[in-house]
């Protein structure tokens, strides 16, 4: 058993103990009221799940295990000294509730490395489908197709006790997250460039890999893909993702199974496929709009194009959120890597400019809660900077990110030994007698 293993052995035992006492001593105590409104809009804000690894805060963004995006950007470990934390480090955190060591992230850099050889059936999977296949498709696809090598699976069709089901979902986990680089790099490959496949170096990082495999080998771009890695990573646990992971996980599926359920909800256009959402809408302003004139007036015309597509009844694409209400500190995070790499570039510009002007627009429609910025909002034009402009493999990229947190929690839903999910529902009959109507 390694020494990560083992520590998260010794915390779950205490931590399984406190949550089954939660149940059977204080299982009656309310937490909160539910309103009809809450159940109808897609359960906002109702309190119904035990997630570790993250918290959504309305007006500071996510903190993993406490921390904000800023405090780890100082705190975790890096390459150098003005470099980007490596996801090592923050998949440390997310799995133990303490910070780690650079000793930590340089074991789990090699154990993942160590663990990255794709089964040769899944290649022939992916081969056997269509290239013009969605990178999503084709990904989730990969993805249930190494089930055949759950750890997991295995041992619970043996009899393993219930208080070891960490134990196996633990491998599995460290298995697939090691994989996902390589195979999402070879989808990106066979997709979008010639197909010929690159092999991961054993001297890079986890996400410096990544980038290696996909064909990007420089500095910057490593960084651009560490900082990616982890401010994608989790978002508490009602997440379409995050949520899904752990519904389908609840059933005692394998951790493949379960985190693909959790991709193909990322899938879905009001989650991942959102940053391809923003730069389909900016290219179809810049068609209306034209990019050759000076600031003042395309600021002019940006503002009268965002009114139109508003006044048609459109939301604008990358504003909103269902639980923030500030600017997304993963938004400001990938601004400021762009203020300090980016010199000069057309479309960061209009993303930087729509910062400016979309916010007071959305507020004096005096309905919008958050007229702010996600994370969505600036992930695209980043990549594209770089050459990474094939946009439906963005939702690729935030589902590998996505692995470091949902698969974490899994660990932790297993070590808990957490029961089937299984809500109540009711009629509309009922609703309507409930009301009064």
């Amino acid at each position: 058993m390694d020494y990560i293993k083992k520590k998260l052995l010794e915390k779950g035992v205490q931590e399984r103990a406190v949550v089954k006492r939660l149940i059977s001593e204080f299982g009656n105590v309310v937490v909160e009221d539910v309103n009809i409104d809450q159940i109808l809009t897609g359960m906002k804000g109702m309190t119904s799940l035990l997630t570790v690894t993250s918290k959504l805060d309305p007006e500071n963004g996510i903190r993993y295990r406490g921390y904000s995006i800023s405090e780890l950007q100082e705190l975790l470990p890096k390459n150098s000294p003005e470099g980007e934390p490596l996801p090592e480090g923050l998949f440390y955190l997310m799995l133990l509730g303490e910070l780690p060591t650079p000793q930590d992230v340089e074991f789990l850099s090699k154990e993942w490395y160590n663990r990255s050889h794709v089964p040769y059936h899944v290649i022939k999977v992916l081969e056997a489908m269509p290239t013009t296949a969605k990178p999503m498709t084709q990904f989730s696809t990969a993805i249930i197709s190494m089930a055949t090598d759950s750890i997991f699976q295995k041992a619970h069709r043996a009899g393993i006790n219930k208080n070891d089901y960490w134990d196996t979902t633990y491998e599995d986990v460290m298995n697939l997250i090691a994989r996902l680089p390589v195979i999402a790099a070879y989808i990106y490959r066979r997709s979008f460039k010639d197909g010929s496949f690159i092999e991961p170096d054993r001297d890079l990082d986890w996400a410096a890999n990544f980038a290696h495999m996909m064909g990007y080998d420089d500095e910057e771009i490593y960084r651009l893909f560490r900082m990616y890695m982890n401010i994608h990573a989790d978002h508490e646990g009602g997440n379409v993702s995050a949520h899904a992971t752990h519904l389908v996980g609840s059933a005692l599926s394998n951790p493949y199974y379960s985190y693909a359920a959790g991709m193909l909800g990322l899938a879905g256009p009001l989650h991942g496929y959102a940053n391809q959402e923003v730069m389909f809408w900016i290219y179809d302003m810049i068609k209306v709009i034209g990019d050759d004139m000076d600031e003042k007036v395309i600021r002019e015309k940006i503002e009268t194009y965002v009114r139109k597509t508003i006044s048609e009844g459109k939301v604008i694409p990358g504003y909103g959120h269902a639980v923030l209400r500030v600017t997304d500190p993963r938004f400001t995070a990938q601004q400021l890597f762009a203020e300090k790499y980016v010199k000069d570039d057309k479309i960061i510009n209009i993303v930087n400019m729509l910062y400016d002007i979309v916010p007071p627009i959305l507020k004096s429609l005096g309905k919008v809660k958050n007229p702010w910025p996600n994370v969505d909002a600036f992930s695209g034009a980043l990549l594209q900077h770089y050459g990474i402009d094939e946009y439906f493999f963005y939702t690729v990229m935030f589902g590998v990110s996505r692995a470091l947190g949902v698969l974490s929690q899994l660990v932790w839903d297993r070590m808990y030994n957490l029961p089937l999910e299984r809500p109540s529902s009711e009629t509309l009959e009922w609703f309507k007698e409930k009301a009064g109507i």
